[in-house]
């Protein structure tokens, strides 16, 4: 993470870089990630059947109640909203001190894949050992279809990020055009999805790209001349929307079942929740200048890409060892079933906190563009490629015990190619150290 700047007047014509994290932001993301953890916790229960087969169900996502209530909770769109509105400020912190693209890719690149690689390593490490020692095949695919679920997220956020350069230029051109072009391209793809299943992947890029400009617009906006009634408008209209497409069939009510492949459906919820997000700031200002909440939300922002990527595998890990034992398992989605889920939230946590200890480190060594030792463009290109190729290959074909453990090789060469980050310059007296502890933050912008 960058150390903040301080405010630069701007040129003619020119949005002045924001030097300060927002701590709403911030706020907003450890909300989403604590409901992503406590959801999940809700959804993964394998089933042993009579057979000796093992199956998983998505508890959660069989109650009748479920999809209603998901319009409200699914809070991926948020987590773009939020990444557009931080990365933005980040790219022009980094471009108002002669940054480029290809910096601010490597950046993100490092910041991002980094904890993945180490995951995605010990993953294949004790999965192919339980294979040697015996652990029944379908335990194992079990666990390793629990390591695809986070990825999918990282790769698409990554690709969002990527382009936030290109997309920058646009929207300081023409915001609201760009906008509808993204938009347009949504509902296109969404259009072909039908007669070209695969095209259906495309927006992976096109919506999460669309929603994350949703941030550019708020990032941008004047929040003192923004009027409340403007806002519930804006909700309002998004909701009706939704519940237009969805009662007409063109998509389904289901929120999960719009998250992959994405669709326009989620669009509508990232604008609807955007304008949430605005018109609830000052009450969330408030709750985020508390300093416990500080405390909190800045303790949790240093280990969050760990606890993101690492709960669910850690929850399938947990699901499928006990299934080998004679612990008392109540069959998915009876009143014991829902009474053992705090239980289970509590396991996940305590596995969490040794994960956090030794690999949450990699996230706090310094990825800012301002620290990062330039490499040559083929080098960040190269570690783009080397990178999408398995996550892309997890995408369309599942993620296997082999793919694991290429992805893995992969992750770790992207790190390889995108260098390392130097030391800090020898301080008087000839004794040098690791750079400045970056503030605590829930933000992954550098």
């Amino acid at each position: 993470m960058g150390v903040p700047q301080q405010p630069q007047q701007a040129g003619a014509g020119q949005v002045a870089p924001a030097p300060d994290r927002d701590a709403v932001i911030d706020l907003a993301r450890f909300f989403c990630l604590a409901l992503v953890v406590v959801g999940h916790t809700m959804m993964v229960s394998p089933v042993l059947h009579p057979d000796g087969t093992v199956t998983t169900e998505n508890t959660l996502a069989l109650q009748d109640w479920f999809e209603p209530i998901i319009w409200i909770f699914m809070v991926m769109p948020l987590f773009f909203v939020a990444g557009g509105i931080t990365g933005l400020q980040s790219w022009r912190r980094l471009k108002a001190r002669g940054g480029s693209g290809l910096e601010f890719a490597q950046a993100r690149l490092l910041r991002l894949i980094r904890p993945a690689a180490a995951l995605l390593a010990v993953m294949f490490a004790g999965l192919w050992a339980a294979r040697l020692f015996g652990v029944e095949p379908q335990v194992v695919e079990l666990i390793v279809t629990g390591a695809g679920m986070p990825l999918w997220f990282l790769a698409a956020y990554l690709a969002a990020q990527l382009n936030i350069p290109l997309l920058a230029a646009l929207h300081d051109r023409a915001p609201w055009l760009s906008l509808a072009g993204l938009t347009a391209l949504v509902v296109a793809v969404d259009c072909f999805r039908g007669t070209l299943p695969l095209l259906a992947y495309a927006n992976i890029l096109f919506l999460w790209c669309a929603v994350q400009q949703l941030g550019f617009v708020l990032a941008d906006a004047p929040r003192e001349r923004i009027r409340a009634s403007t806002l519930v408008g804006v909700i309002v209209a998004s909701n009706v929307l939704l519940g237009l497409v969805t009662g007409l069939g063109l998509y389904r009510g289901n929120m999960l079942v719009n998250l992959n492949p994405p669709n326009f459906c989620l669009l509508l919820l990232g604008a609807a929740q955007a304008a949430a997000l605005q018109l609830s700031r000052p009450v969330l200002t408030g709750v985020a200048s508390a300093r416990w909440v500080r405390a909190v939300v800045g303790l949790a922002g240093r280990r969050a890409m760990t606890v993101y990527l690492w709960h669910l595998p850690l929850l399938a890990a947990m699901s499928g060892l006990l299934l080998l034992t004679d612990f008392p398992k109540p069959p998915a989605g009876t009143a014991a079933w829902w009474w053992s889920r705090p239980l289970v939230l509590l396991g996940v946590i305590a596995l969490l906190l040794p994960v956090l200890a030794v690999f949450g480190r990699l996230e706090e060594r310094p990825t800012a563009s301002v620290h990062s030792r330039r490499r040559p463009p083929a080098a960040v290109v190269t570690a783009v490629v080397v990178v999408f190729v398995p996550v892309a290959d997890a995408a369309l074909n599942g993620l296997t015990l082999a793919l694991l453990g290429g992805g893995a090789a992969c992750f770790a060469l992207a790190v390889l190619l995108l260098g390392r980050i130097p030391p800090r310059p020898s301080a008087p007296g000839g004794r040098s150290g690791p750079l400045p502890q970056a503030p605590l933050s829930a933000n992954v912008e550098p």
